[in-house]
């Protein structure tokens, strides 16, 4: 290990807790904003293309849970493995950190297969079960094959630069995804007006985007900077290895699995009750949320590192700071994202269509679904925190009660009740938010209190220096 390696790991149980979750963050919240565009940036494009920008937009959006399911499985393996990996570097036991970055490769590259020939083989009638009517399957389906077709650049790209963030080189992960974001904006017009390739093409600069992003995150991986690297006794996974992984990337699988679960039910709901452009409304609801979901997570990405390590090195004090510190910042971050969703919708809906037949339904939905986004600072705290100390069976529990046990049910219950069939699938979102977000703040209390006084009664026989 070189001293610059050396330095940047040690500085996760001695440096000033609110300096460095800074530190480790901002370039995690750049990555998470640049890596937003790849989505963002075809819908942009697509959704203002001449005459048919509208039903190209729907179309790209009914693709959504494709998309969602390839990150799922990237959560499964590279969120279960990277804090695991992390608390092992805070017991000092990096062979076994280099084992969960090699076993986690593999793992990612077989997922990636797999999918690709399950969304070939599989992925037209999934698109018509997902919403898909004879106007917009011409749009998702070439989309979809060719985003599938790239899975396992994407797998890469995404899933081991985790593995680059935990160990705290959070400039070069941010770098790693900016790479990429910025080949997808230029290629984007490329591919799309000037090729004249459409949506193909759209899908198309992000697959390769992508690539590039995921060879420059191996070479790192490989490189002399790096603390944990791939190493070819590694690569064979083991079973003992990948169960705990597995069990602890449960919960961001099932959060991002369920939300291409999620996706079908509202698309098929809205597509019954509204048609295509409540569909297409969905489309700007679900991207919105993406703007203001996804940057945040890179908050608990920069304070996974923190709590993960010094949680291994049985320093509670430090665990107990990182997570107020999250929770401040990312309070302060939601409300004011709900704040400009609420007084400025119709700004947020111009990004990806204009078109008078989309505002006069997208200004109002995009307000009643983001109602309580305000209070989501309090999930996304506990749930990284849930993430960090290895808590599968919490994080588990929060990750379904959201979207499995409340809101998809509510999705197909409310209508029943309201003259307004639209408002009510809308109105699903708000309700099972505000209970989540309550139901987190309780199970957080209930789990987190005893483990920081288990970590005290071992921490108290390590002298102090030691354990931090």
């Amino acid at each position: 290990m070189n001293q610059h390696s050396a330095d940047t790991v040690r500085q996760l149980g001695t440096a000033p807790v609110g300096r460095l979750l800074l530190k480790l963050a901002g370039p995690a919240v750049v990555a998470q904003l640049v890596n937003l565009l790849y989505n963002i940036v075809d819908r942009i494009y697509i959704g203002h293309m001449p005459d048919v920008g509208l039903t190209a937009l729907t179309g790209v959006g009914l693709c959504l849970p494709v998309v969602t399911l390839i990150a799922a499985f990237t959560m499964l393996i590279a969120q279960g493995g990277a804090p695991r990996a992390a608390i092992a570097m805070g017991e000092g036991d990096f062979d076994r950190a280099e084992e969960l970055l090699g076993s986690c490769f593999t793992c990612l590259i077989a997922a990636a297969v797999l999918l690709t020939v399950a969304f070939w083989m599989w992925g037209e009638p999934l698109l018509w079960a997902f919403g898909c009517s004879e106007e917009t399957i011409v749009y998702a389906l070439p989309y979809m094959r060719i985003y599938a077709s790239g899975s396992v650049f994407v797998m890469i790209a995404l899933g081991m630069n985790l593995f680059i963030s935990t160990q705290g080189f959070t400039q070069f992960s941010m770098r790693s995804v900016l790479i990429g974001a910025i080949s997808n904006i230029i290629l984007d017009p490329i591919f799309i007006y000037l090729f004249h390739m459409g949506v193909q093409g759209a899908a198309l600069a992000t697959v390769i985007s992508q690539a590039i992003s995921g060879v420059w995150v191996l070479l790192f991986l490989n490189g002399k900077q790096t603390r944990l690297r791939l190493r070819r006794q590694y690569l064979l996974p083991k079973a003992k290895v990948m169960l705990p992984v597995l069990a602890l990337g449960l919960a961001p699988f099932i959060m991002q699995s369920t939300e291409a679960l999620l996706n079908i039910s509202f698309n098929s709901s809205l597509q019954r009750y509204g048609g295509d452009p409540a569909v297409g409304a969905m489309t700007v609801a679900s991207t919105v949320m993406q703007m203001v979901w996804i940057p945040t997570q890179g908050l608990g990405q920069g304070a996974q590192p923190i709590i993960s390590y010094n949680y291994g090195a049985k320093n509670p004090r430090r665990v107990r700071e990182a997570f107020w510190a999250l929770l401040r910042v990312s309070m302060v971050v939601m409300i004011t994202f709900w704040l400009l969703v609420q007084l400025f919708p119709s700004f947020f809906v111009n990004i990806f269509n204009s078109e008078p037949e989309l505002m006069d339904i997208a200004v109002w939905t995009l307000r009643l679904y983001t109602a309580v986004l305000g209070l989501f600072g309090i999930q996304m705290s506990v749930q990284q925190t849930f993430m960090a100390l290895g808590k599968a069976k919490a994080s588990l529990f929060i990750a379904c009660l959201r979207k499995v046990i409340l809101l998809i049910p509510l999705i197909f219950i409310l209508p029943h009740f309201f003259e307004n069939k639209v408002f009510a699938v809308f109105l699903a979102e708000p309700v099972s938010d505000f209970i989540s977000v309550t139901a987190s703040a309780i199970v957080f209390a209930l789990v987190f209190r005893p483990e920081m006084a288990r970590l005290e009664a071992e921490a108290g026989e390590t002298p102090p220096e030691q354990a931090g």
